[in-house]
């Protein structure tokens, strides 16, 4: 079931196993319109885990109808410096992702993400 494929995935990026990314993700992709190789995709998310050490993706909602999956991914962490623009300078802020997926023969092939800012700048 594509949703069991997507928690799996989801387990990948919590454990930061970087190498095995590409069982649920394609060599080539799209993130938000723009053209990705798997390698900048993972990149991306390494990025993410330096900037916010204790990022834990959680699944707050998940509706799976083949080849797409909507999910509210939901966050509690505690990023560095600055975060979208935003100094949070190590406090703790909680706000959620709105993330959508297209699979293409089990794996990942598109994403559109949106970030709920308002949130995090409400904690500020």
């Amino acid at each position: 079931m594509l949703s069991d494929i997507y928690r799996q995935y989801i387990a990948c990026l919590n454990a930061r196993d970087w190498p095995n990314l590409g069982a649920f993700v394609h060599d080539a992709l799209q993130y938000n319109a723009r053209a990705l190789t798997l390698d900048d995709y993972r990149e991306l998310l390494k990025k993410d885990v330096r900037e916010i050490p204790d990022l834990r993706f959680d699944i707050e909602l998940l509706i799976a109808e083949p080849p797409r999956v909507a999910c509210r991914l939901r966050f509690e962490c505690t990023p560095k410096a600055d975060f979208l623009g935003l100094h949070i300078d190590g406090r703790r802020v909680v706000f959620c992702e709105n993330v959508f997926y297209e699979f293409r023969d089990g794996k990942i092939e598109r994403v559109w993400s949106v970030i709920d800012k308002a949130a995090i700048e409400a904690q500020l």
